[in-house]
Protein backbone atom coordinates (compact mmCIF):
# COMPACT_ATOMS: atom_id res chain seq x y z
CA UNK A 1 0.00 0.00 0.00
CA UNK A 2 2.48 2.41 1.19
CA UNK A 3 4.62 1.74 -2.04
CA UNK A 4 1.98 2.39 -4.60
CA UNK A 5 1.02 5.68 -2.87
CA UNK A 6 4.36 7.15 -3.01
CA UNK A 7 4.45 5.42 -6.81
CA UNK A 8 1.31 7.53 -7.23
CA UNK A 9 3.40 10.41 -5.69
CA UNK A 10 6.03 10.22 -8.13
CA UNK A 11 4.06 10.06 -11.06
CA UNK A 12 2.34 13.11 -10.38
CA UNK A 13 5.32 14.87 -9.15
CA UNK A 14 6.62 14.05 -12.20
CA UNK A 15 3.37 15.20 -14.82
CA UNK A 16 2.90 18.77 -13.00
CA UNK A 17 6.30 19.57 -11.99
CA UNK A 18 7.15 21.65 -15.32
CA UNK A 19 3.61 23.40 -15.06
CA UNK A 20 4.56 24.18 -11.40
CA UNK A 21 7.87 25.43 -12.24
CA UNK A 22 6.57 27.81 -15.08
CA UNK A 23 4.33 29.43 -12.93
CA UNK A 24 6.87 29.52 -10.21
CA UNK A 25 9.31 31.75 -12.79
CA UNK A 26 6.60 33.91 -13.40
CA UNK A 27 5.35 34.60 -9.79
CA UNK A 28 9.55 34.97 -8.79
CA UNK A 29 9.63 37.37 -12.11
CA UNK A 30 12.44 35.38 -13.48
CA UNK A 31 14.58 34.24 -10.41
CA UNK A 32 14.75 30.66 -11.43
CA UNK A 33 16.60 29.96 -8.32
CA UNK A 34 13.64 31.10 -6.44
CA UNK A 35 11.32 29.16 -8.64
CA UNK A 36 12.99 25.79 -8.18
CA UNK A 37 12.58 26.38 -4.26
CA UNK A 38 9.26 27.23 -4.29
CA UNK A 39 8.33 23.83 -6.87
CA UNK A 40 10.63 21.84 -4.11
CA UNK A 41 8.62 23.23 -0.84
CA UNK A 42 5.34 23.19 -2.70
CA UNK A 43 6.41 19.96 -3.83
CA UNK A 44 7.09 18.68 0.02
CA UNK A 45 4.33 19.94 1.37
CA UNK A 46 1.58 18.10 -1.03
CA UNK A 47 4.11 14.57 -0.36
CA UNK A 48 3.34 15.23 2.98
CA UNK A 49 -0.37 15.41 2.92
CA UNK A 50 -0.33 12.66 -0.52
CA UNK A 51 -3.26 10.25 0.78
CA UNK A 52 -5.78 13.33 0.79
CA UNK A 53 -4.88 15.11 -1.80
CA UNK A 54 -4.69 11.80 -4.18
CA UNK A 55 -8.14 11.24 -3.50
CA UNK A 56 -9.18 15.81 -4.32
CA UNK A 57 -11.19 16.47 -7.13
CA UNK A 58 -8.48 18.39 -8.56
CA UNK A 59 -5.10 17.43 -7.58
CA UNK A 60 -3.53 19.91 -10.46
CA UNK A 61 -5.50 22.79 -9.05
CA UNK A 62 -4.67 21.84 -4.92
CA UNK A 63 -0.72 21.51 -6.18
CA UNK A 64 -0.93 25.08 -8.04
CA UNK A 65 -2.83 26.28 -4.59
CA UNK A 66 0.09 25.36 -2.02
CA UNK A 67 2.45 26.24 -4.70
CA UNK A 68 1.12 30.23 -4.43
CA UNK A 69 0.74 29.78 -0.79
CA UNK A 70 4.00 28.97 -0.70
CA UNK A 71 5.72 31.56 -2.77
CA UNK A 72 3.13 34.57 -0.98
CA UNK A 73 4.39 33.37 2.39
CA UNK A 74 8.27 33.62 1.15
CA UNK A 75 7.40 37.11 0.47
CA UNK A 76 6.55 37.80 3.55
CA UNK A 77 9.42 36.40 5.25
CA UNK A 78 11.81 38.46 6.36
CA UNK A 79 14.91 36.90 4.55
CA UNK A 80 13.09 37.24 0.99
CA UNK A 81 14.14 41.22 1.48
CA UNK A 82 17.05 39.87 -1.23
CA UNK A 83 16.73 41.41 -4.49
CA UNK A 84 18.77 40.29 -7.84
CA UNK A 85 21.20 42.83 -9.41
CA UNK A 86 19.83 45.22 -12.37
CA UNK A 87 22.43 43.61 -14.64
CA UNK A 88 22.48 40.22 -16.36
CA UNK A 89 25.97 38.40 -16.40
CA UNK A 90 27.00 37.88 -19.99
CA UNK A 91 25.02 34.84 -21.35
CA UNK A 92 24.92 33.60 -25.10
CA UNK A 93 22.19 35.25 -27.08
CA UNK A 94 18.84 33.15 -26.51
CA UNK A 95 17.68 31.20 -29.22
CA UNK A 96 14.29 32.57 -29.23
CA UNK A 97 13.17 35.35 -31.17
CA UNK A 98 10.51 36.49 -28.17
CA UNK A 99 13.90 36.92 -26.18
CA UNK A 100 13.53 40.46 -25.67
CA UNK A 101 9.72 40.79 -25.22
CA UNK A 102 10.10 38.04 -22.30
CA UNK A 103 12.68 39.86 -20.60
CA UNK A 104 10.68 43.12 -20.49
CA UNK A 105 7.59 40.54 -18.98
CA UNK A 106 9.59 39.39 -16.67
CA UNK A 107 10.69 43.02 -15.53
CA UNK A 108 7.56 44.16 -15.60
CA UNK A 109 6.09 41.60 -13.52
CA UNK A 110 9.34 41.84 -11.12
CA UNK A 111 8.18 45.54 -10.48
CA UNK A 112 4.72 44.49 -9.23
CA UNK A 113 4.20 43.78 -5.60
CA UNK A 114 3.89 39.91 -4.33
CA UNK A 115 0.17 39.55 -4.23
CA UNK A 116 -0.35 41.60 -7.85
CA UNK A 117 2.28 39.13 -9.54
CA UNK A 118 0.64 35.91 -8.25
CA UNK A 119 -3.24 37.70 -9.36
CA UNK A 120 -1.99 37.98 -12.84
CA UNK A 121 -0.01 34.81 -13.24
CA UNK A 122 -3.24 32.64 -11.89
CA UNK A 123 -5.76 34.67 -13.54
CA UNK A 124 -3.94 35.22 -17.09
CA UNK A 125 -1.56 32.40 -17.11
CA UNK A 126 -3.15 29.51 -15.72
CA UNK A 127 -6.70 31.37 -16.70
CA UNK A 128 -7.88 30.19 -13.41
CA UNK A 129 -11.34 32.19 -12.71
CA UNK A 130 -11.74 34.95 -9.93
CA UNK A 131 -13.40 32.93 -7.24
CA UNK A 132 -10.29 29.72 -7.99
CA UNK A 133 -7.58 32.51 -7.77
CA UNK A 134 -9.43 34.07 -4.38
CA UNK A 135 -9.75 30.21 -3.06
CA UNK A 136 -5.94 29.98 -4.02
CA UNK A 137 -5.18 33.21 -2.30
CA UNK A 138 -7.31 33.17 0.45
CA UNK A 139 -8.88 36.35 0.02
CA UNK A 140 -12.20 37.29 -1.50
CA UNK A 141 -13.56 37.45 -4.98
CA UNK A 142 -13.66 41.25 -5.31
CA UNK A 143 -10.07 41.49 -3.73
CA UNK A 144 -8.75 39.30 -6.96
CA UNK A 145 -10.84 41.85 -9.36
CA UNK A 146 -9.26 44.40 -7.62
CA UNK A 147 -6.03 43.69 -7.47
CA UNK A 148 -6.25 42.21 -11.24
CA UNK A 149 -7.23 45.52 -12.59
CA UNK A 150 -4.47 47.47 -10.26
CA UNK A 151 -2.09 45.08 -11.73
CA UNK A 152 -2.87 45.30 -15.35
CA UNK A 153 -3.12 49.14 -15.42
CA UNK A 154 0.56 49.14 -13.38
CA UNK A 155 1.72 46.85 -16.78
CA UNK A 156 0.22 48.73 -19.23
CA UNK A 157 2.25 51.90 -17.24
CA UNK A 158 5.73 50.22 -17.31
CA UNK A 159 5.11 48.40 -20.62
CA UNK A 160 3.79 51.89 -22.04
CA UNK A 161 3.64 51.87 -26.14
CA UNK A 162 7.50 50.70 -26.38
CA UNK A 163 5.54 47.26 -26.27
CA UNK A 164 4.69 47.65 -29.71
CA UNK A 165 8.11 46.95 -30.85
CA UNK A 166 7.97 43.46 -30.09
CA UNK A 167 4.55 42.45 -31.48
CA UNK A 168 4.22 40.54 -34.40
CA UNK A 169 2.81 41.72 -37.43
Amino acid sequence: MRQSRADGYAEFAAARTGQLYRSACLMAAGDTYLAEDLVQEALGRIYVRWGRVSRADNPAAYAQTVLTRVFLAHRRRRSSGERATATLPDLPAAQEPDAPLRLTLLEALARLSAKDRAVVVLRYWEDRSVEETAQAMQTTSAAVRTRSTRALRRLRELLGEGLNEYARP
